[in-house]
């Protein structure tokens, strides 16, 4: 994907347990989005690999680290009128891991929610749709 010269790039984890029941969120403690729940995620610094930035944020934000999983890079939405990029990478744990941090409050969700619900999910409606891309490919997904 081209990305703007000034383009800022950020980026969204979908972590899965390892039985696939349950996916990781954060509750939002600041603004956007405050009080909502998302993806963990971060911002990719300027000259930063995309995947490289992805396992950084996943490590400072959750203490999950690359031998835990393998993110694999699902899809791009890019914002032209804001000049930002969001690259949203997926994986599946490969053991059970304690995820923590202090950014946002960390849980693991459970797949039956309506993730397009934006009175308790960021994004207007974007987790409900990765989450539906996800689940119709993910037979192709290298989890």
């Amino acid at each position: 994907m081209k990305k703007g010269l000034f383009m800022q790039g950020y980026n969204l984890l979908v972590i899965f347990s390892e039985d696939m029941q349950t996916v990781l969120m954060c509750k939002r403690k600041r603004a956007p989005y405050q009080g909502l729940s998302n993806f963990p995620g971060g911002k990719i610094e300027k000259g930063e690999d995309g995947l490289h930035a992805a396992y950084r944020e996943l490590q400072e934000e959750t203490a999950i680290t690359e031998a835990d999983v393998h993110l694999t890079h699902f899809m791009d939405f890019t914002y032209h009128a804001f000049d930002l990029y969001l690259e949203v990478y997926v994986g599946r744990l490969r053991r059970t891991v304690h995820a923590r941090g202090t950014e946002n409050d960390l849980y693991w969700s459970a797949l039956d929610h309506d993730f397009f619900d934006e009175s308790q999910y960021a994004g207007e409606g974007n987790i409900g749709h990765i989450l539906r891309e996800i689940e119709l490919y993910q037979d192709k997904i290298p989890l």
